[in-house]
């Protein structure tokens, strides 16, 4: 089994996706587009892992090579196999199955409540009924026609989303590690400025190993979850 990852800036990585793949006998590759926006073949592909970045999938005019990736996503989910996007990755895949991407009326920053959204199917994944998870995003995103929610908070409707059996969209980060939330807050600091759901880089950074532990072991459901469904 091959999975590859779509990888916008260097210090967005797969976090801790990087150890279940591994575990689960995945071989890994990837697509790094601010080296080279080379892309696989779709069939070499068993799983797909869209990650996250400062830009917005609107900025084709100066990271041209969003167009192409967004026609290899649609064309990777439409083959069926499973995806995974999260943050700027669930909005390419919104975008590519015909969602649009917008400002969110306020940024998301920091360690915040989401809420599951009950689903009638008992197919969908299911989220915990609240849970803290890391957030780091200023837009948002209307959801494809086929996209079911799954997850909501106070200061953003569309925090997860499903689509069939083998794409899930998240806003938040779950692979999110103390290194990487570091990395976030040494790359991204300006934005962090005084808002309702923006934290400081202090309480970003002091949160206990504990909730790393709760947000990781929830990253390993939906990928076994994909795994298993996709």
């Amino acid at each position: 089994m091959r999975a590859h990852y779509l990888q916008h800036v260097p210090f967005e990585g797969l976090g801790s996706i990087e150890a279940w793949l591994q575990t689960a006998g995945y071989e890994i590759t990837s697509t790094q587009f601010y080296k080279s926006a080379d892309l696989p073949k779709v069939e070499e592909i068993d799983l797909l892992v869209v990650m996250g970045g400062p830009m917005s999938v609107n900025d084709e005019n100066d990271h041209p090579w969003l167009a192409d990736e967004k026609n290899f996503i649609r064309k990777f989910i439409e083959s069926g196999k499973p995806t995974l996007g999260i943050c700027l990755g669930a909005q390419l895949i919104a975008n590519s199955m015909g969602g649009k991407v917008f400002k969110n009326p306020v940024k998301e920053i920091g360690w915040y409540p989401v809420q599951a959204i009950t689903s009638l199917s008992n197919t969908i994944f299911r989220f915990p009924e609240e849970m803290i998870v890391f957030h780091w995003h200023g837009e948002t995103f209307t959801l494809p026609p086929q996209a079911i929610p799954t997850a909501e908070s106070e200061g953003c409707k569309n925090q997860a989303f499903q689509i069939g059996n083998n794409v899930i969209g998240l806003q938040f980060h779950l692979e999110t590690t103390p290194d990487s939330a570091q990395a976030l807050v040494e790359n991204c600091r300006n934005e962090l400025v005084e808002g309702k759901y923006i934290q400081t880089e202090q309480q970003i950074i002091s949160v206990t190993q504990e909730r790393y532990k709760t947000i990781n072991s929830l990253m390993v459901d939906i990928l076994e979850y994909l795994h298993n469904e996709g």
